[in-house]
Order: structure tokens, then C-alpha cells, then sequence
């Protein structure tokens, strides 16, 4: 009997190390108002599952740093990789690497520059950039309309250069402003910050010394939009006067909005996308199918309906 309930102990045991998962998650900065939102979600949606295991680890906007992380992750025996790419044009030297070793890999939130041609065990997890500036724009377009604006002058600012989203973003503020209805919108200048509110309000700042007259700002994400209204308001300008749109619904985003300083933010769900690869980091470990392209929808958030997102991001 004796021998009968320790035989079953240790095929309980065995089972339990089968159904251990560890994941081994590289972020490209932990110093991101919206990357910390999709880290923790991470990590608290692992906390609600039995025997999967996180290690995450800052690749500190290094590309060749997040490359050694992934390397010692499937050095180190890691059932399955989570990467938000420092570089999205960088990634196919880490879809090398993990394919190599058979090591199952999904990208989060930045889209890959390989993203048509990942591996059968690789996918992406993310909101479609499509949606983001396409939002942002035209609700700009709107508030320019409803103002009675019959010709606005803008200024852009644009994210990291080398990241996906910033270049889709841009993009739909192109499209958006090329269509009939939101052709009277001017641009007078398009600039990066590099994601970074400091930056922007260093640039918004050189913009505000030349006297350009302008009605608006379309920033590529919130912290943007955020340190060109800080800029503004140092300035003295009265943010009524101006729009001003960003992207990601951050906590400090949605107070500038109840404040009035901020107009239009477009809601990207951080936890979801968080949860989302994990779970398909987690199908991909057991041999399970999942789409290579997996989306958690973009959501305008204005005034009016900004009580739906407050405890959101």
C-alpha cells in the first residue's frame, strides 16, 4: 500500500513538472508609461495560472542586449519566448534563433518586420496600427470641423523611427488627412520624440519659438501628447484654442483629458495584448495551433465617453 501511494506521488509530481511552463519575456524598456501597463499584465495574468513561470528581463532599448536575452532564454531551457521588439526591423535575427532551437516565440505590440513569413511556432500579438492613427485623425478632423475650421495647420509628432507602430501611425495621419473630408488639414511639420515626453516637449517647445500660427497637435502616442501640451501650456496658450490627439488611453493621458488639455486618445488595451501573448505563448509550448496574427482592437476615447477607460490602462 505503501509503495502504491508513493508511486502515485511521484506520477502526480511528474505530471505537475510536465504542466510547469516558464516563459522567459523580453520587454524593450521597463521606462515606458504604456510597456510597464502591458508588462504587469503580464505578469498578473501569470500569477492567475497554475505552474507557469515568467522571467522578464529589460532589454533597455538595446537591440543587441534583447538578441543575448533571447539566446540565453533558450540557452537556459525556457518552454516558450515573449518579445516586445526594441527594433522592429531587427527582429528576424531573433526569429532565427528561437527557430532554430524549436523554441516557440511571440512578438507583443510592435509588429516585426518578418511578421508574413514567422515560422509555424511564432506569432504576433497586438492592436492593428491600421485602426490607431486612422481614430486619431479623424476625430481630429471632426473637432477641426465642429470648430468651423475651414483650414487647419498642424504640427505631427512621430515615435521611434525604426518601430513599426510610429511608421503606421504616421501613415494613417497621411491617409486620413488625403481624403476629401479632412483635406483642409494642413501639416506643417512632422518630427520624432521618440515615443518620450521630454523630447516632445523639447520639440514643441523649438516649434513654439519660430511664431508659426497652428491649430493642433497628432502625436503618435500619449506621452507625446502629453509633453506638447506641457510645452503649451508653459507657453501660455490657452488649450482651448488647440486639438490635440494621441494614442494608448495611459492613465496620465486620460487625466489630461478630464483636465481639458488632451481632445482625442485612442484606447490600446495593454493587459489584453499582455494576456493575449501569453496564452498563445503558452498554446504555442503545448503544440497547439494559434493565429500568427492576433488582434485586441483599438477604441476612440473621448470626453464623452472617457468613464468607460478610466480604470482601464
Amino acid at each position: 500500500m505503501r509503495k502504491l501511494l508513493l508511486s502515485a506521488a511521484v506520477s502526480a509530481l511528474m505530471t505537475s513538472a510536465a504542466m510547469a511552463e516558464n516563459i522567459g519575456v523580453s520587454m524593450a524598456l521597463f521606462d515606458d508609461n504604456f510597456l510597464t501597463v502591458l508588462r504587469n499584465g503580464m505578469v498578473e495574468y501569470g500569477k492567475t495560472l497554475d505552474g507557469v513561470n515568467l522571467q522578464v528581463e529589460d532589454a533597455q532599448n538595446d537591440v543587441a542586449k534583447q538578441l543575448d536575452q533571447i539566446k540565453n532564454f533558450i540557452a537556459s531551457g525556457v518552454d516558450a519566448i515573449i518579445v516586445n521588439p526594441v527594433d522592429t526591423s531587427a527582429t528576424q535575427a531573433m526569429s532565427d534563433a528561437a527557430a532554430a532551437a524549436k523554441v516557440p516565440l511571440v512578438y507583443v505590440n510592435r509588429e516585426p518586420i518578418n511578421v508574413d513569413t514567422l515560422p509555424d511556432n511564432q506569432a504576433f500579438v497586438a492592436s492593428n496600427e491600421q485602426e490607431s492613427g486612422t481614430l486619431e485623425t479623424q476625430e481630429v478632423c471632426r473637432l477641426f470641423k465642429e470648430a468651423g475650421k475651414t483650414e487647419a495647420h498642424v504640427y505631427v509628432i512621430m515615435g521611434e523611427l525604426s518601430n513599426q507602430a510610429a511608421v503606421m501611425r504616421t501613415k494613417d495621419i497621411d491617409d486620413v488627412i488625403a481624403t476629401p473630408e479632412c483635406s483642409f488639414i494642413k501639416i506643417i511639420d512632422k518630427q520624432t520624440s521618440n515615443w518620450r515626453r521630454d523630447e516632445a516637449q523639447n520639440l514643441m517647445t523649438n516649434w513654439l519659438s519660430t511664431g508659426t500660427k497652428f491649430d493642433g497637435v497628432i502625436a503618435n502616442n500619449d506621452e507625446s501628447a502629453i509633453g506638447a501640451i506641457q510645452a503649451m501650456k508653459a507657453a501660455g496658450i490657452d488649450m482651448k484654442s488647440v486639438v490635440v490627439g494621441g494614442v494608448d488611453a495611459t492613465q496620465d493621458a486620460l487625466a489630461a483629458m478630464q483636465a481639458g488639455d488632451l481632445d482625442a486618445t485612442v484606447f490600446q488595451d495593454a493587459a489584453g495584448q499582455g494576456k493575449g501573448s501569453v496564452d498563445a505563448a503558452l498554446k504555442l509550448a503545448k503544440g497547439e495551433a494559434v493565429d500568427q496574427k492576433v488582434y485586441i482592437p483599438f477604441q476612440l476615447v473621448t470626453p464623452a465617453n472617457i468613464g468607460d477607460f478610466l480604470k482601464k490602462n
